[in-house]
């Protein structure tokens, strides 16, 4: 039989992290198994004000080193590799299915965050990277001195296009409907559109990422009827996120109609053995320190059950 994990945490960000924390310290023989990046979107953040103990702010690479160095000191195994799927066993325990060999465990955090949500609009999947990008932070100091489209208008939205403001030349954000950012990021915004820094679009949204000669140059934007081509250097796209919850599609574990992980107070799922924390559940926060906090809590209850099962 495969060697038994007490708890295989699935994803690598902070609310998982957390729980790796929580678990060695509770004597847990802990497996962190994550599919790209370490601290996850975390990680990509140019700085985080609004996490406990940092009156500066942080930022969040430093932040997600800070939280996997402290997991290990602990005594959780990291590993990487694509989690495919979830099976509930005869004896109780939990066959992680993954794509460079799977893991039994006697319980199962999912932790697996959010990734971006594309436009799906002609030239966006064929101009990844060299001209479409989705992070501020990781791509913002390429386009310093140049023009840059945004896409989005919620907090994050917002957020990335004031980041993004302190190297392009000029901003244009396009925005479905309007922007619906808390009103202090608003304030900040319109004091960027008086000094003619951002451009708004309200009511605009892309339908296409132009290129000349393999170059990205702009985007045909609509509303309504209407269509124009604004010229740009960089498309950022802000859309939103969707939950990591592919693997889970084909298994018993209840998911939300947003494809969220159903949970119950004590944050475990339909499965017994399987509990959910962070981004991934239904009825998070979407906060970093909350995330962390989730994690704290699925440890905790995750080590009160097992205590029980092995009396």
């Amino acid at each position: 039989m495969n060697d038994v994990w007490d708890l295989v945490i699935v994803g690598a960000g902070p609310s998982a992290l957390t729980a790796a924390i929580y678990a060695g310290r509770a004597g847990l023989r802990t497996l962190v198994i994550e599919k790209q990046l370490i601290g996850g979107q975390v990680a990509t953040i140019d700085k985080i004000d609004n996490y406990p103990g940092f009156p500066d702010g942080v930022d969040g690479l430093t932040l997600a080193q800070s939280l996997e160095a402290q997991a290990r000191r602990f005594g959780a195994t990291i590993r990487f590799g694509e989690v495919t799927g979830l099976v509930k066993q005869h004896d109780g325990t939990a066959l992680v299915n993954v794509d460079n060999g799977d893991a039994v465990a006697r319980a199962v955090l999912i932790a697996t965050g959010s990734r971006y949500r594309h436009l799906d609009i002609p030239g966006e999947k064929e101009n990844y990277g060299r001209g479409v990008h989705y992070c501020a932070t990781c791509d913002g100091a390429l386009y310093r001195g140049k023009e840059i489209i945004t896409v989005g208008g919620a907090n994050t939205a917002v957020q990335e296009a004031l980041f993004l403001a302190q190297f392009a030349n000029h901003i244009t954000m396009l925005v479905r409907s309007w922007i619906k950012a808390d009103q202090i990021l608003k304030d900040k915004l319109n004091e960027l559109i008086q000094t003619g820094k951002i451009t708004l679009m309200e009511g605009w949204y892309p339908v296409e990422v132009v290129t000349d000669d393999d170059k990205v140059v702009g985007v045909t934007a609509a509303s309504g009827s209407t269509t124009k081509l604004i010229k740009a250097d960089g498309v950022f796209v802000f859309a939103g996120v969707i939950p990591n919850t592919d693997f889970l599609h084909n298994t018993v574990v209840k998911l939300s109609d947003s494809g969220l992980v159903i949970t119950d107070n004590q944050l475990q799922t339909t499965i017994p053995s399987v509990w959910a924390a962070g981004d991934v559940r239904d009825g998070a926060t979407k906060q970093i320190v909350s995330a962390a906090g989730e994690g704290a809590t699925a440890a905790i209850n995750i080590g009160k059950k097992l205590r029980g099962i092995s009396g």
